[in-house]
């Protein structure tokens, strides 16, 4: 029979070779590969928390801007503002402020007017629990415009078109309101993604002693593939799946919790108690769960290849 050429040979055999000295060094540092595990997996799920987090921020910041409204609130006869030294708003001037207001259309998407009336009804109802309803009667709160925006981000036109106008004791914009709320959010995620860079760093420097330990143990294997000419490459690749593999395992522990907080914390416990906004769906985790991975396997992989290029010189 026609014989099997050398390559074709070799590359299985290199192929086992290097499983065997990957299964070996596991072995050989096993406490050493657990702790990375448990590591690159505790670092990793704090790095998708907080992205999740991130993508939660940015989930209710689309549903309440579009939701968000600038209201108008007339003179009433307690007033005290110069705008309202005239008295409590007249018929014409409301005519004239809802005119002014259909005016600006398309950037104004909608006017709903809400009399004393109105108002008076809509806060029996948000404090019905609170003794305070009774001390407030419905002369006590003014008339109001509620405006949407199209463009919520435009606000300042309405501000500047309506802001000290006789018969308009105020302008208010619910954006600031909610800007205040997510900067905080924002300020929550900010402290979790560098809790999450700072177990990074502990995680890199754990492998690089993990790699510096394994170089050393296994110093007589690497002088007799010195001897035979082996590349290093070739030297160093059970060293690089070794922790490739470790972060493998850290990143897909890391992504098992992530599926967990999104499926119990998000979906069970925070979703039902608060209806009135919107969280993220499980396009957000697919998304997050490539990042982790790749960044677990990617900065173990450089971590042990700088590391090895000192300690496996050839």
């Amino acid at each position: 029979p026609r014989p099997v050429p050398r390559r074709l040979r070799v590359r299985p055999m290199r192929a086992t070779f290097v499983a065997s000295e990957v299964g070996t060094g596991l072995r050989r540092n096993l406490t050493m590969t657990i702790a990375v595990i448990i590591t690159v997996a505790v670092s990793l799920a704090l790095f998708g928390a907080s992205l999740l987090v991130r993508a939660q921020v940015s989930t209710m910041k689309d549903f309440w801007y579009d939701k968000v409204e600038v209201s108008i609130f007339l003179c009433s006869k307690g007033s005290d503002t110069p705008s309202c030294a005239g008295g409590a708003v007249t018929a014409a001037q409301r005519d004239q402020i809802k005119t002014d207001l259909e005016s600006l259309r398309p950037l104004v998407q909608e006017i709903f007017y809400e009399s004393k009336a109105d108002a008076y009804a809509r806060f029996k109802e948000q404090f019905a629990n609170s003794p305070i309803v009774s001390n407030v009667s419905e002369d006590a709160l003014p008339e109001s415009f509620r405006v949407k925006l199209s463009d919520p981000t435009k606000y300042d036109v309405v501000a500047s078109a309506f802001s000290g106008r006789p018969g308009i004791e105020q302008v208010n914009d619910q954006r600031q309101i909610l800007d205040k709320f997510f900067r905080l959010l924002g300020g929550l995620q900010l402290i979790a993604l560098l809790i999450a860079l700072v177990m990074l760093i502990v995680t890199v420097l754990l492998i690089v002693n993990t790699m510096r330990v394994a170089a050393f143990s296994r110093r007589r294997e690497t002088s007799i593939m010195r001897l035979v000419g082996a590349s290093n490459f070739y030297i160093q690749l059970p060293f690089l799946l070794e922790a490739a593999l470790a972060a493998g395992l850290g990143a897909g522990l890391a992504i098992v919790g992530l599926v967990a907080m999104k499926a119990v914390l998000i979906d069970q416990v925070l979703a039902p108690s608060f209806q009135f906004t919107a969280f993220v769906g499980w396009d957000a985790v697919l998304t997050i769960a490539p990042v982790m991975l790749i960044t677990g396997v990617l900065l173990a992989g450089l971590a042990a290849f700088f590391t090895l290029r000192k300690y496996l010189r050839v």
